[in-house]
């Protein structure tokens, strides 16, 4: 490792194409890399220190296990620290570390941008070892980070940001990858609204318990949505996979996590001739997204503003984690 030495990683976020809380219950979920990114600099230092910094202007070090910086930046800093770590100790590596995170992944709105860091993390650190993680190893490391934000993640955050392309992902089954040859243009809508994902999940649980008849109904029909969706993308069937994403907003409705915000956007968005449009993630606020066709873009990501959302135009992305060495 020369002097002036830099390692850099980047990789994507995500999109819920169809699936969500109902993949909680064993059925399936779609999801998207998006051409939003998570990117790491990692640089050596001359002593054990590991200073972290971002361009949201957070930042801090860590003197063995010991912060300094400002208190209300170690919650968001924590993570970054067990994914650098869990490559340190994996690589048998004993050295201080200037690692800087830029992003154009909006945080906590369910884009994927903790997993995304995570394993931008572990590839960036890796690679200024002159290491370069098969992807098994790089999902195994970067779930440590994604247990201490989210306790119990599906790890699906992290396989998609290290595949790119679209995943298929089942609790019995695992991730499977889907070929979709199109191109996917999504319109993102942030309602900048914030939500607790896990009080949405333990708010379906209890729905599911108090009426499992019906609820259990509406988790089927997802479940027969996911197979039919995979099938609309494996065609190129973008309108058929507009009317399901439809149909999974509504199936969404009914189990109570929308939000009138996330509705209103939704309306004005096929309002406007998108070809679909859902929440996308946990739901209660967080984002939606519209399917719409390159020429329609624009127009919409506009309305969706004039709504009061904040709007992202993004598209299928079929390369996941990439590093890099740079003198």
């Amino acid at each position: 490792m020369g002097k002036g030495l830099k390692a850099f990683a980047t990789a994507p976020g995500k999109i819920i194409l169809v699936g969500e809380h109902f993949v909680v219950h064993g059925e399936s979920a779609i999801v998207m890399a998006i051409n939003r990114y998570v990117t790491v600099m990692v640089e050596g230092r001359s002593d054990e220190v590991i200073h972290i910094s971002s361009d949201l202007g957070i930042s801090g070090q860590y003197n063995k296990d010991r912060f300094h910086g400002p208190k209300d930046h170690q919650k968001t800093l924590d993570p970054i620290k067990i994914s650098i770590q869990s490559v340190l100790e994996a690589l048998r590596e004993n050295k201080g570390l200037d690692v800087h995170i830029s992003s154009t992944i909006p945080v906590a709105v369910g884009l994927g941008s903790s997993g995304a860091l995570a394993v931008t993390t572990v590839a960036a650190v890796g690679r200024y070892f002159n290491h370069e993680f098969q992807a098994e190893e790089l999902l195994k490391l970067s779930l440590k980070a994604e247990r201490y934000v989210h306790i119990n993640p599906s790890g699906v955050d992290q396989a998609i940001s290290t595949y790119g392309g679209i995943i298929i992902y089942n609790k019995k089954t695992g991730f499977t990858r889907l070929e979709a040859p199109s191109p996917i243009p999504i319109v993102i809508g942030n309602t900048g609204i914030e939500r607790n994902t896990g009080r949405l999940v333990d708010q379906v649980r209890k729905l599911k318990q108090k009426y499992p008849q019906t609820v259990d109904l509406i988790f089927q029909s997802a479940g027969e949505l996911a197979l039919q969706a995979i099938d609309a993308l494996q065609q190129s069937n973008i309108t058929s996979l507009g009317n399901l994403m439809n149909i999974n907003h509504g199936l969404l409705m009914a189990i109570g996590v929308s939000h009138e915000a996330l509705d209103r956007l939704v309306h004005i968005a096929k309002q406007n001739g998108a070809l679909g449009a859902k929440l996308t993630g946990a739901g209660g606020g967080g984002c939606m997204i519209a399917l719409v066709t390159q020429e329609q873009s624009d127009q919409i990501a506009e309305k969706l503003q004039l709504g009061g959302a904040t709007s992202i135009i993004a598209e299928k992305v079929n390369t996941g984690v990439r590093s890099w060495i740079s003198e």
